[in-house]
């Protein structure tokens, strides 16, 4: 999945930014209100991280104009503004979740999990398609009745891309945005080279591939 850092404090986003790749999330990082609405306008984002101090324009001022725009993507802020007014005026705008800083990383990623589970419309902490099943805490997957397997990063998030939308065919460049982030150098073969991974490790027919337009993960396989 792929997410917009929008965060000024350059210690805090190295932290976040690092946190996040390394629980397999794809990172655009930003340092300011203006680039925040640039970035999304031109960019589909599975989750905004929004601070609120922020210079060019505030983040509740970023946080009206993507309402306003009608775009619906999740956002969480964190921030140090912790009076009642500020937690209220976010979440009253629009925002999906406020956490306070300082925070621990593992909180900001397990508060990610539960606004990203509301966002698909699913209490369940597993995704599931029938016979494959994905835990994003853990990122473990299993195919019918095999024990679970670890996957690695990259292969957790292409198929936790795929397993957002059962039965929706993704193709080569839907996978690689939601996989890999700004900066990131692509292999012409990198998608082919993650999908024959997870059907080594799931079966062959976790992933069904349709010629000529990408893949799927088939619903209630």
């Amino acid at each position: 999945m792929r997410i917009l850092l929008v965060e000024d404090d350059r210690m805090i986003g190295e932290a976040v930014q690092a946190a996040l790749q390394e629980a397999a999330y794809a990172v655009d990082w930003v340092r300011d209100g203006r680039a925040a609405l640039d970035a999304a306008s031109s960019q589909r984002y599975d989750m905004v991280l929004l601070d609120l101090g922020l210079p060019g324009r505030d983040g509740l001022e970023v946080l009206a104009s993507l309402r306003r725009e009608r775009n619906a993507v999740p956002v969480l802020i964190m921030t140090a503004r912790d009076s009642l007014q500020d937690r209220l005026q976010g979440l009253d705008g629009g925002a999906d979740d406020y956490l306070l800083k300082p925070f621990e990383l593992e909180e900001l990623l397990a508060r990610m999990r539960a606004v990203l589970r509301r966002q698909a419309g699913s209490a369940q902490p597993v995704l599931s398609s029938g016979s494959l099943s994905l835990d994003p805490a853990t990122h473990e997957a299993s195919y019918q009745d095999h024990p679970p397997v670890a996957l690695s990063n990259r292969e957790f998030a292409l198929l936790q891309a795929l397993m957002a939308r059962p039965g929706a065919i993704l193709s080569r460049a839907d996978l690689e945005d939601r996989v890999y982030g700004w900066g990131q150098e692509v292999e012409s073969n990198a998608i082919e080279f993650l999908i024959h991974g997870l059907r080594r490790k799931l079966g062959r027919d976790a992933i069904k591939n349709v010629r000529g337009a990408g893949w799927m993960v088939p619903r209630n396989a």
